[in-house]
């Protein structure tokens, strides 16, 4: 929407209005240029228009941050425990709008009055998973109509059996044919399969007992949670037709990839980076658990070769419902020092002289010229084998420890 347009004018309010008045002004504009059935080239762009107007003056965060800054997100935006899940025509009100006009009591589903499930993608932290934590979810959905409490029947006015169907929501007709009589049976005209009729519909809903909104809920994560896993918040799916029960809602959890760990299971393990000199005379290394004020200090044994694991029990991530944690696996990397003085280095060779002297950790050559033997000759006067010494094959970090 254009920057300039102000939000209240699109709905055709006062900056005042309550939120009824502001619902009311909406449905009216979308009804009239819903594409089902607006057919003029702009109606699309008009429709989007209002319902960009809406979204923002039905949140109650947004609404307060466009008075004041102009913006519906703030200067800062709304933190981390806010997450707006609506999606303006695609996907959002377009299909709220779909089921509004095409189901319910006018509609050849009308048969199903209970509200659907609805489901929700909600993305979050490795640390917040780990903690636990509330998200305030704004969303949109078919809700009980405001004006008729969800009955769909106006003031003054009544619902009964439908006297087509006398309340079973279908008809049976018989037809003759030259094979003999035809039977078949069909949804209601009347009642469009709901079995009731109401005879003074509630002008906001039209008798259906519910309308489209723009909603929050808060949903609690608990510690310790696996992605792909569901929370079910029931009764804030989608509203039933005049007051039947309402669907679930249903939150599935996928959990953000995280900087410093790997998550497997209830394990976590993460990258310990070592001097090579530390790795040969043992250290120790301070690192940030995965859950807040967690110091996390890892003993390095001396003698430590590259992708060793060391484990850490009880510093893993929570069990999901019990007190108990996993373990923290660090896998050590060792760096090679770059930044050696000439006399480090001169004391380097020496050591690496000394060793050779003592027969350990040789090479080929060196192996031989230790010895004595010239040539590979063997004592016994044969030629010794001259194989080469296989490569070492290095592991990745986590190599062989996935489940």
């Amino acid at each position: 929407m254009d920057s300039s347009r102000d939000y209240y004018d699109v709905l055709g309010v006062a900056r005042d209005a309550d939120q009824r008045t502001i619902k009311r002004a909406f449905l009216k504009l979308a009804r009239t240029l819903h594409p089902d059935v607006n057919k003029e080239p702009d109606a699309e762009e008009r429709f989007k228009e209002v319902n960009e107007a809406y979204s923002v003056l039905s949140d109650e965060r947004k609404r307060a941050n466009y008075d004041q800054y102009g913006n519906p997100d703030g200067p800062g935006g709304f933190g981390s425990e806010y997450v707006d899940m609506s999606d303006i025509f695609g996907g959002g009100f377009g299909d709220i709008f779909d089921s509004f006009f095409g189901g319910g009591a006018r509609g050849g589903r009308a048969a199903r009055t209970r509200g659907r499930d609805m489901g929700i993608a909600l993305r979050i932290t490795l640390a917040e998973a780990a903690s636990g934590c509330s998200k305030t979810i704004a969303y949109d959905r078919l809700s009980p109509c405001d004006d008729c409490n969800g009955t769909g029947v106006a003031e003054g006015g009544n619902e009964r059996l439908c006297d087509r169907c006398g309340g079973s929501g279908r008809v049976t007709e018989v037809q003759r044919t030259i094979f003999g009589q035809m039977r078949s049976e069909s949804t209601c005209p009347v009642c469009h399969g709901s079995g009731r009729v109401v005879d003074k519909p509630c002008d906001t809903c039209e008798g259906e007992g519910r309308t489209p909104a723009h909603e929050t809920v808060k949903v609690d994560i608990p510690a310790g949670i696996h992605s792909g896993q569901s929370i079910r918040v029931e009764g804030r799916g989608e509203a039933g037709v005049r007051g039947d029960a309402s669907g679930d809602l249903v939150v599935t959890v996928q959990i953000l990839e995280d900087e410093r760990f790997e998550r497997q299971g209830d394990d976590l393990f993460a990258v310990v980076q070592v001097d090579a000199i530390d790795a040969m005379l043992g250290t120790s290394v301070e690192l940030e658990g995965i859950l807040e004020g967690d110091k996390v200090v890892v003993d390095i044994p001396a003698g430590c070769q590259y992708g060793q694991h060391v484990e850490l029990e009880g510093l893993g991530m929570p069990r999901l419902g019990s007190s108990a944690r996993g373990k923290l696996v660090a896998a050590v990397q060792v760096m090679v020092p770059t930044d050696l003085d000439n006399g480090q280095i001169s004391a380097l060779r020496e050591i690496r002289e000394q060793r050779v002297r003592d027969g350990i950790n040789l090479t080929q050559e060196d192996a031989k010229e230790a010895s004595g033997d010239e040539e590979g000759q063997r004592s016994d006067g044969g030629q010794q084998s001259k194989r080469p010494r296989p490569k070492a094959k290095r592991r990745g970090p986590f190599r062989g420890k996935r489940r």
